[in-house]
C-alpha cells in the first residue's frame, strides 16, 4: 500500500513539473496574433451585437470570454483603402490608397500597395515570425504587390473582390440572385501563382479554414502572425452544402454561420496545439454592409449608413478581441479602429517599429489587460481624398453629406455643419449644431490641424494596366 501511495506521488510530482514546464515556456514565448477580417459584414449581423435570427456561437463566446468593441472604427468606408490601413496602421491617403473616381483596386489596375510601406507581417517576420495570407487581399493583384512581397511568407486566396472577373453576358441581377461560381472568373492565387480559375467559391469559406489551421499545426513551435480575410459576405453569397439553407437568414445568414463555423476550426486548432492561452484572436470586418443589394447585403443594426459611407453604418464594425489570460473580458464602448492593431500587436510581440514616418495608430495593449482608459481620442473620417467627419470624445462632426445607402454616391459639402452626440445618439438622429457652436468650433479646429500636417501619397488605385 505504501509503495502503490508511492508511485502516485512521485506520478503527481511528474505531472506538476511538466505542466510548470509548460507553463512556464508558454509565458516566455512570443504571443501569436490571428486577425479575421470579413468582408461587407455590418455592425449588426453577428448575434453578440443583437442579430435575431442570424447564430453565431463561436464568436458569441468569444465576446463573453474577450472583449467585445462597440466603437470600433475602419479607416475608410470600401475595400481597399481599409485594407491598407489595417495592415500598415496609416490613414489610406497617406499610402496612395484613395481615390474619388476608382475607389478601390481593379482586374486592370496596374497600382497596389507601395513596396515601401510597412506591414504587420513585414515588421513581426523581423521578429522571428511565420507569417501568412489567407483569404482577400485586395492590395494589388500584380506579383510586386502581392503578400509575398510584404512580408507574408506564404499566400492562399483570391487577389481582389469576388464580384470581379464577371462574366459578360450575365447580367449583375442574374449574377447576384442567383450566384453560380462560373459566372465570375475570379483566380484562386498559392503565393503567386493561379491554381484554379475560376476559383470554386462554393467552398472558399471551408478552404481558407483548412489552410488556416494548417498554417496552425506547422507553425505551432514558433510564433506565428495569421491574416485571414474572408472573401465573404461580399455579393455575390456563396456557402457550402453543409451550412447553404440553414439559416434563418437566407443565404446571408448561411453566409456568416459558416464563418462563424470557420472561426471555430481556428480556435478549435489552438487549443489542440495549447496555443489559445498564448494567442490574441481578433475578428472584425474591413466596412459596413452593402445595403444596396437588400436580403443579399448584412445588416447595420442601430446604426445610420452603410459601405460607401462615412456615416456610423459605413465605418464602425463589430470587433471581438479574444485572448484567454492575456485579454481582459469585458465590453469596451471606448473609441478603437484597425489603425490601432499594429502599434497593438508589435507592442505586445516586442516588435521595433521604424520611426520614419508617421503612423496614425494607438497602442490598445492597456486597454485589453484591463485598463479603462484608451489612447484614442479622435477619429477621422476620409471619403477618397475628403475629410468627411471629424470626432473627438462622444462628438461627431460632419463636413459632407452622402446618400445614407453609399450608392449612387452623392457627395456634397455642407453649407452648414451638422454635430452629433454618438455615447447618446448612436443612430445620428439629433444635430446638435445650434446647440453646441463651441463644439464646432472645437472639431472644426481639429480638422484644420489635422489636414494641415496631412502629407498625401501619389494615388495607386487610377494607374491602369497598359497606360
Amino acid at each position: 500500500m505504501k509503495k502503490l501511495n508511492f508511485s502516485i506521488q512521485f506520478l503527481l510530482m511528474l505531472l506538476f513539473s511538466g505542466a510548470q514546464v509548460f507553463a512556464q515556456n508558454t509565458k516566455e514565448r512570443k504571443p501569436n496574433f490571428i486577425i479575421i477580417f470579413t468582408d461587407d459584414q455590418g455592425y449588426g449581423d453577428l448575434g453578440a451585437f443583437g442579430h435575431p435570427t442570424i447564430k453565431t456561437p463561436t464568436i458569441d463566446q468569444m465576446a463573453s470570454e474577450g472583449q467585445k468593441w462597440t466603437s470600433f472604427y475602419v479607416a475608410a468606408n470600401v475595400c481597399t483603402p481599409s485594407r491598407s490601413a489595417i495592415l500598415t496602421g496609416r490613414i489610406p491617403v497617406r499610402t496612395g490608397m484613395y481615390s474619388n473616381t476608382r475607389r478601390v483596386l481593379f482586374p486592370d489596375s496596374d497600382g497596389g500597395l507601395p513596396a515601401y510601406e510597412n506591414t504587420i507581417a513585414t515588421l513581426l517576420k523581423g521578429s522571428g515570425y511565420a507569417t501568412a495570407a489567407i483569404g482577400k487581399w485586395h492590395l494589388g493583384h500584380l506579383p510586386q504587390y502581392l503578400p509575398t512581397s510584404h512580408g507574408f511568407d506564404s499566400y492562399f486566396g483570391i487577389p481582389y473582390s469576388n464580384d470581379m472577373d464577371r462574366v459578360n453576358d450575365i447580367t449583375a441581377k442574374e449574377a447576384f440572385d442567383d450566384p453560380k461560381m462560373e459566372y465570375f472568373n475570379v483566380p484562386l492565387m498559392r503565393n503567386t501563382e493561379i491554381i484554379e480559375r475560376p476559383a470554386d467559391q462554393n467552398t472558399i469559406t471551408k478552404r481558407y479554414a483548412e489552410e488556416a489551421v494548417k498554417f496552425i499545426n506547422t507553425n505551432k513551435d514558433k510564433p506565428f502572425f495569421l491574416y485571414l480575410a474572408h472573401s465573404l459576405p461580399h455579393v455575390p453569397l456563396f456557402a457550402s452544402g453543409d451550412f447553404k439553407g440553414k439559416s434563418e437568414r437566407g443565404l446571408y445568414g448561411d453566409v456568416i454561420e459558416e464563418i462563424d463555423w470557420s472561426v471555430g476550426e481556428i480556435l478549435n486548432a489552438l487549443k489542440a496545439n495549447g496555443l489559445d492561452r498564448n494567442t490574441y484572436v481578433i475578428f472584425t470586418s474591413d466596412n459596413g454592409p452593402w445595403l444596396v443589394y437588400n436580403e443579399h447585403g448584412g445588416s447595420s443594426g442601430s446604426l445610420f449608413g452603410g459601405k460607401g459611407t462615412s456615416y456610423e453604418g459605413g465605418v464602425r464594425v463589430p470587433t471581438v478581441i479574444w485572448g484567454p489570460g492575456n485579454v481582459t473580458p469585458g465590453v469596451i464602448s471606448k473609441m478603437g479602429s484597425t489603425l490601432d492593431l499594429l502599434p497593438t500587436i508589435t507592442s505586445l510581440a516586442g516588435a521595433k517599429v521604424p520611426q520614419d514616418r508617421v503612423y496614425d495608430g494607438f497602442d490598445l495593449s492597456p486597454v485589453l489587460r484591463g485598463e479603462d482608459a484608451t489612447p484614442r481620442e479622435e477619429m477621422f473620417y476620409y471619403h477618397g481624398d475628403r475629410l468627411f467627419a471629424v470626432r473627438k470624445g462622444d462628438f461627431k462632426l460632419y463636413f459632407y453629406s452622402n446618400n445614407p445607402a453609399g450608392y449612387p454616391a452623392k457627395v456634397e459639402k455642407l453649407e452648414k455643419l451638422t454635430l452629433y452626440n454618438l455615447g447618446h445618439d448612436p443612430s445620428e438622429r439629433f444635430d446638435l449644431a445650434d446647440l453646441h457652436p463651441e463644439i464646432v468650433s472645437e472639431l472644426s479646429e481639429v480638422a484644420k490641424q489635422h489636414s494641415a500636417a496631412m502629407v498625401f501619397g501619389e494615388t495607386q488605385l487610377e494607374k491602369r494596366i497598359g497606360d
